[in-house]
């Protein structure tokens, strides 16, 4: 068995893990470090939306010697606008302009086809009125408001309401952090990106119901024990599922890479960015939230639930006494006195968190074989 392979299986086991839940408050504390900067970028720089939203012209040229560069002072100079421009595989232009109209497009247009030296007739204008960009992003807030809706409503009804609001506040994060990512880079924000964000909420979702999943059948007559409490338990689950989630979020964000660094970057393909990004962000900001944040929430909310207040206190109280056992055995010299110490450690890391054997005490012979 491979190194990762067999840490996921002791993971899964409880043999070794990681504190999430007991160092939630340091994940806390960088979720909203990072999301302040989110917020800053979207109140400082605001969104670059793309035509789609704000209404504009799109050129289309024939193959000319001009560059990009050339091509944005060439636009920016006879619209006063910010122009986003775009070399094509047939060697001819894409030059997008927001917030002009007809009239002012006809005049770009003959001004481009005169700076570009090419043959007016031979640019395609495609005008998007403002009217038509403020439909598509109502749909798209209204698709997003949607898909909220549904999310809380399933995992309310699968789950709880608590891991409901767990998940909502994980999903918001993730919005939170993508959309400050636009702001702070400045990348267009179009219907692709809408696309990608609605597809890196359900990647998100995904790692948050696989925990939950894990962490519903492992509390199941919780309270009936006085060995674990539900912290210990919501950290178990997430250690149990680790490896699993980190392998996903790794498989999806490989190609996602190829197609922002290689296609957007290298290739300079830009229509890319505008999807590739959202995914990016979103996929690796998913993965940390239902990780570092989702399931730490949820536990949280959970023992302030009376029943799992009064289970920690009584596994805290079979702890102390354990400890005094052995502290008193320790000092006569006897060892300890039962396997109480053992069965109150707490559920982190080492082999002495899994339940006790289904054989265990059921009469084995303590003398010698033969």
């Amino acid at each position: 068995m491979s190194k990762l392979g067999n840490l996921g299986a002791r993971l899964h086991r409880g043999e070794v893990g990681y504190d999430f839940v007991g160092n939630r408050k340091i994940w806390y504390g960088v979720s909203i470090l990072i999301t302040i900067a989110a917020i800053l970028g979207l109140t400082v720089r605001g969104l670059n939306m793309g035509i789609e939203f704000q209404g504009g012209a799109v050129f289309t040229t024939p193959k000319t010697s001009a560059s990009v560069a050339q091509a944005e002072d060439y636009a920016q100079s006879s619209s006063g606008e910010q122009a986003v421009v775009q070399k094509l595989g047939s060697g001819g232009l894409r030059i997008q302009i927001a917030g002009i109209d007809t009239a002012k497009a006809d005049q770009i247009k003959a001004d481009l086809a005169k700076d570009l030296k090419v043959d007016g007739e031979s640019i395609n204008a495609d005008l998007v009125g403002p009217s038509w960009g403020e439909q598509v992003a109502g749909k798209a807030w209204e698709g997003l408001a949607i898909f909220m809706v549904l999310v809380v409503i399933y995992l309310a009804v699968a789950f709880e309401w608590r891991m409901a609001l767990a998940a909502l506040v994980a999903l918001i994060h993730d919005i939170t952090i993508t959309t400050g990512i636009y702001a702070l880079v400045g990348f267009e924000v179009t219907p692709g990106t809408v696309i990608g964000l609605l597809t890196i909420l359900g990647y998100s979702l995904y790692d948050t119901v696989v925990v939950f999943d894990s962490l519903k059948e492992q509390t199941k007559d919780l309270t009936k024990q006085t060995r674990w409490t539900y912290s210990e338990i919501a950290n178990r689950s997430i250690n149990s599922t680790l490896v699993r989630s980190i392998n996903t979020t790794v498989v999806a964000l490989l190609p996602v890479a190829g197609l922002l660094f290689i296609g957007g970057g290298f290739l300079g393909a830009g229509t890319l960015n505008d999807i590739s990004l959202s995914l990016f962000v979103g996929l690796a900001a998913g993965a940390y939230s239902s990780i570092f944040i989702a399931t730490p929430l949820v536990a949280d909310l959970k023992e302030r639930e009376p029943q799992y207040k009064a289970l920690r206190k009584r596994v805290m109280a079979k702890r102390a006494q354990a400890a005094a056992q052995g502290d008193t055995a320790q000092q006569e010299g006897t060892g300890p006195a039962d396997d109480d110490a053992q069965d109150s450690a707490p559920a982190v890391v080492g082999p002495r968190n899994q339940p006790p054997s289904r054989n265990r005490g059921r009469g084995r012979p303590s003398g010698k074989r033969r």
